[in-house]
């Protein structure tokens, strides 16, 4: 007897990423075609803050999610999708960078800056604020590229620590280390805007 193949549900907006990442594996197309869509946007704005650079941005973009479908059998059950396409984002933003720029891709211990408090607003409200975001821009640029990107990851697109920690490889002390390290840079870059103290 012909047994038939149940059809897949509908993809609606409220389709878990894990429920499309399973459909994806089995061959349905719709579903990664659902996980580009809900995700392209805020990829593409991570990359274009990495890299500074609308074209080529776009271009890495295209790449992660090349990388990402190819890759993503791999994708292991309970693996949350949107901290793995940000590790593969950041590691096309790397890469590129280091092709434009030659940019070395560890981050250095140059601006380690001593763990003082310094009294200043939270850089969350600073991303608010049009007139200091000139300011904050070269501020996030002055970071190295590894603690920028896990800041952007923070602040930008609201990943919680342990979604930074798959994202960026890394252990979920060194995420929260390399976060308060970029958050005492900043502050201390924007103070001479803020009209605070510079030491």
């Amino acid at each position: 007897m012909l047994r038939l193949l149940r059809p897949f549900a509908p993809i609606t907006p409220e389709t878990p990423d894990e429920a499309l990442v399973r459909r994806a594996q089995s061959g349905e197309a719709e579903a990664f075609k659902a996980l580009f869509e809900r995700h392209v946007l805020s990829v593409r704005r991570f990359l274009k803050d990495l890299l500074r650079d609308g074209d080529v941005a776009d271009d890495a973009t295209q790449e992660t999610f090349t990388r990402a479908h190819v890759q993503l059998p791999k994708l292991a059950p309970g693996d949350r999708f949107k901290p793995w396409v940000f590790g593969i984002a950041r590691n096309v933003a790397f890469e590129a960078r280091r092709v434009r720029r030659h940019e070395p891709l560890e981050s250095g211990d140059d601006d380690d800056a001593p763990a003082a408090v310094i009294p200043a607003p939270d850089p969350e409200r600073l991303l608010l604020d049009r007139e200091l975001q000139g300011h904050f821009t070269e501020a996030l640029d002055a970071l190295s590229p590894h603690r920028r990107a896990a800041l952007l990851l923070r602040l930008d697109h609201g990943l919680s620590y342990d979604d930074i920690a798959a994202a960026m490889g890394w252990t979920l002390p060194m995420v929260k280390n390399e976060i308060h390290r970029a958050r005492l840079k900043l502050r201390a870059s924007l103070l001479p805007h803020l009209g605070g103290p510079t030491e």
